[in-house]
């Protein structure tokens, strides 16, 4: 137990003691591609493991931007390139690649080490690199966000979960003050290349606390970027360009996407940050939203092209910034707008990116820009009236009929 307080003390940047700065100093001075990654232990020492070093990775832009087809039959999907994986696993396996390639990136949070995260994201990791590089820490949001801000300051790069997205507002004030602001208020001196992650959004009967969508709370930080994943694919990488971004990145995860199941490529790729995804083309009306209501939307398509409506759908994934090249290209085709999200109405992201289009591109519109939002209530438990306040395929459906009259 003293070598991890050692250990931890280190990663916080002590300067008590000399000897503390080997480790530190090792991770620092060790070269970002070798034969072989970095395993931290409990004592202090670090050592190395055979293998060679995953390639350089190739920038994919938009890795599922293109329409499925239907027509595609099970024999030969399964001889399609790649693999299939969850979601969760994709976080896994991008997270895994980028610890394999940097030694500098370790995570930081309740349970991610050998129980391996509350949705398994982390599973595994502890074993093959070490406890010190995947840190348990107690039930303190605020002071292991603070832990994994104050590391990225002497170069690491942390990974900092929250067990959910809900309880990092207890963390509130280092992710405001700290996480956002540090490049701009020591003159550029430090980078902050943090990135936060965790499960949130309407799950099944999870109730208010844990039902929190905190996009609209940090989006007003300055410094911030944030994204949202909605499917394996650009969930893994989204994880990867999060991890070597030296911007501190939120990355939003949703709860009841875990278990979505799609098969990735098996060369390495990483995605932009800043780039939305082009889900399904289309002429009559542009569709704007991410994470899960993406599926909602999809599934309201289904419908509005069985009655003649051709609907272009765009997942925005990037929270801030807005893409507004993909989502003004889409504008100028179909002069309609509607803006679905599971955010509260208030203040929400919905708001937000209705400002920027009216900004933008107000002489390309021949309908209001309507928004589909969360209702402003909490989240209640019981599963009925939980559904009344989040946005359903029907209300989707009747939106862009009144957008198209």
């Amino acid at each position: 137990m003293a070598a991890v307080l050692q250990a931890a003390a280190l990663l916080m940047g002590s300067q008590t003691d000399i000897k503390r700065f080997r480790l530190r100093s090792a991770l620092r001075s060790a070269p970002v591609r070798n034969e072989g990654f970095f395993v931290v232990r409990t004592n202090g020492r670090l050592s190395t493991t055979s293998g060679v070093m995953p390639r350089r990775a190739k920038l994919i832009p938009n890795a599922v931007a293109a329409k499925a087809d239907t027509t595609t039959t099970a024999s030969s999907a399964d001889s399609k390139p790649g693999h299939e994986l969850l979601l969760f696993e994709a976080l896994r396996e991008g997270l895994e690649e980028e610890m394999e390639r940097d030694p500098r990136v370790c995570v930081i949070g309740e349970d991610v080490g050998h129980y391996g995260g509350s949705y398994k994201v982390t599973k595994g990791l502890a074993t093959k690199f070490g406890d010190l590089r995947v840190l348990d820490t107690p039930i303190a949001e605020n002071s292991f966000t603070g832990m994994g801000i104050g590391a990225s300051m002497t170069g690491l790069r942390p990974v900092i979960e929250g067990m959910n997205m809900g309880f990092l507002l207890l963390a509130f004030n280092q992710i405001s003050n700290n996480c956002g602001m540090l490049h701009y208020t020591s003159g550029g001196q430090f980078t902050i290349p943090v990135v936060i992650r965790g499960p949130g959004g309407v799950g099944r009967q999870l109730g208010a606390e844990h039902s929190q969508r905190l996009e609209s709370y940090f989006q007003s930080i300055p410094g911030l970027q944030m994204v949202a994943c909605s499917t394996p694919c650009n969930a893994k990488g989204l994880m990867k360009a999060a991890i070597r971004s030296d911007n501190p990145v939120v990355l939003f995860e949703h709860v009841l996407l875990y278990n979505l199941k799609e098969r990735i490529p098996d060369e390495d790729y990483v995605l932009c940050l800043e780039e939305a995804e082009m889900v399904r083309p289309g002429e009559h009306v542009t569709i704007l939203t991410y994470s899960r209501m993406r599926y909602h939307v999809m599934q309201a398509a289904k419908a509005l092209i069985n009655k003649g409506y051709d609907p272009e759908v765009i997942d925005i994934r990037s929270l801030k910034p807005f893409d507004l090249c993909t989502i003004g290209n889409s504008i100028k085709k179909t002069h309609r707008v509607l803006i679905v999200e599971e955010c509260m109405r208030t203040g929400g992201i919905g708001a937000s990116l209705r400002a920027a289009i009216i900004d933008n591109f107000w002489d390309y519109l021949d309908a209001p820009i309507m928004c589909l939002s969360s209702q402003d209530v909490p989240t209640p438990y019981a599963g009925t009236l939980e559904e009344w306040t989040v946005v359903q395929p029907a209300q989707i459906v009747a939106a862009v009929e009144q957008l198209c009259k």
